[in-house]
Formats: C-alpha cells, sequence, structure tokens
C-alpha cells in the first residue's frame, strides 16, 4: 500500500535526547519533502517534548493535520526519573543547580505516603521555562533572559502514579506517570520535593505512551531516512485511488 501525505499519513518517532520535537518533525518534513520533490510538506506533530525528553513523538501529515488538536488532548503514559535535594531553575537538568536542601530524611515510605496526593483533578503551576504565553510572549523567552514571571496555576488530570524504583544511597527515584493535557513532569517532580521538605528536579523523562501509540510502535530517528526510502508513495497533490473511488462522479449539465 502506498503512503499518501496528501490525504494523510501518521508517523511514530521516538524523539532522541537533545532534539527539540520542532527539530526532529522539521528533519523529518526535510526527507518526505525532498523525495516528493515539493518544497514543503504539510506536516505537524501532536504534542511537545522538551528537548531533555525522549519518546512518543505522533507526526501527522496533509488532512490528519486536522486531527492534531485531538490527539494532543489524549491520555500521556510518562517514565521520569527525579533527583531529591536540589533545585534548578528550569526542574530539569538543564541549568545548574540553584539551591540545595535535607534529603536524608527521605524514604521510599515517605515518598509512596505522598504520591497519592498528586492524582485525580489538581492544580498545578507550570515552569518558567515552559512555552506558557506571558504577555504574548513565550514564558521561556523571559526565563533565558534571566526575568522572572509569576504563571497562574492550571487544573492538570493524573490518573496514575507508580513508584518503580528507589535509591536510598543516590535519594533518587523513577516513577512512571498517567496523565491529561497540559501536566508539566517538571512541576510535578518539584511539588512531590516540596511536599517532602525537600528540593527536587527531573533528570530523566521518556513519554512511553501518546494515546494508543506506544515507544514500541515508534522508529527511531535516525531509522527513519531509510525506511522511508524503501517505503512506496503517492506523488504530492495526488489522492489515492482508493479515495477517489469514495467520491461522487460530476454530472456535466447539457
Amino acid at each position: 500500500m502506498k503512503l499518501n501525505f496528501q490525504e494523510g499519513e501518521f508517523i511514530y518517532i521516538n524523539k532522541p535526547y537533545g532534539m527539540s520535537s520542532f527539530g526532529a518533525l522539521a528533519h523529518i518534513r526535510y526527507v518526505v519533502s525532498k523525495r516528493l520533490g515539493v518544497k514543503r510538506v504539510k506536516i505537524g506533530h501532536a504534542g511537545t517534548l522538551d528537548p531533555l525528553a525522549t519518546g512518543v513523538l505522533v507526526l501527522c501529515t496533509g488532512k490528519k493535520t486536522k486531527l492534531i488538536e485531538t490527539l494532543q488532548a489524549h491520555t500521556k503514559e510518562y517514565i521520569a526519573k527525579l533527583q531529591f535535594g536540589a533545585t534548578t531553575v528550569s526542574y530539569d537538568r538543564e541549568h545548574t543547580v540553584n539551591y540545595t536542601y535535607p534529603k536524608n530524611h527521605i524514604t521510599r515510605d515517605s515518598l509512596l505516603a505522598i504520591l497519592p496526593d498528586f492524582t485525580g483533578d489538581i492544580m498545578q503551576v507550570p515552569p518558567l521555562f515552559s512555552a506558557c504565553n506571558i504577555n504574548g510572549k513565550r514564558a521561556y523567552e523571559i526565563g533565558r533572559k534571566g526575568g522572572e514571571a509569576e504563571l497562574a496555576a492550571k487544573q492538570i488530570r493524573i490518573d496514575e502514579i507508580e513508584l518503580l524504583e528507589f535509591d536510598d544511597k543516590k535519594k533518587t527515584a523513577v516513577i512512571r506517570v498517567v496523565c491529561g493535557k497540559g501536566t508539566y513532569i517538571r512541576s510535578l517532580v518539584r511539588d512531590i520535593g516540596q511536599a517532602l521538605g525537600s528540593g527536587a528536579f527531573l533528570t530523566d523523562l521518556c513519554r512511553t505512551k501518546s494515546g494508543n501509540v506506544s515507544i514500541d510502535d515508534c522508529m527511531s530517528f535516525d531509522e527513519f531516512r531509510e525506511w522511508f526510502a524503501k517505503q512506496d508513495v503517492e506523488p504530492y497533490g495526488t489522492e489515492s485511488a482508493e479515495s477517489s473511488k469514495r467520491k461522487k462522479p460530476r454530472h456535466r449539465h447539457a
């Protein structure tokens, strides 16, 4: 079956560490556009991942870009690693530690005791280093210039939090989070640290599910070019034969 990027295709990529979601999208668009001989194939993604995060990135092309808003609303699953006893301005390891806190009192049991407080519909303050809009500017633009701003708390939904690992010596933990749209795992980590009378920041993050798409359904970023070279594709700007059959024939009037 030929791929038809005009009618629309879904492409599932495991976004690599250190690359923005837009950077991954731009590369895929370049590869596809070059082969199809067009300047710019229509393509978008259904949910941003931070550059330091990896995992499921759903790309939509052609007419399927109309589904992006619906796909963004789907439940997501993440595996996150956090370090207790310190914070950073971005709530992750993109920036160096700005404050340190006591952490020896944190135990596996104390962490398990507070995790249920973060499930359900809760209020969360987004990070300054985020794409939130503040008076017409992206919050991260203010943060990168050394500025400060207060972001309003927003209601989010967290369906599940599961503790997967706890290292008592290093005071690190790995959690699995199932959540709704608009959840910032970095903010969740910050709030967990505060609830334990300490600080915490995110050290690793992987999106393992987006709706029904699992990380096992994704190809690596580096695999895409080779995979795509082996696929049959419809010329861009044409419709598949199957799509054409569905259209009613036009009748000329005498």
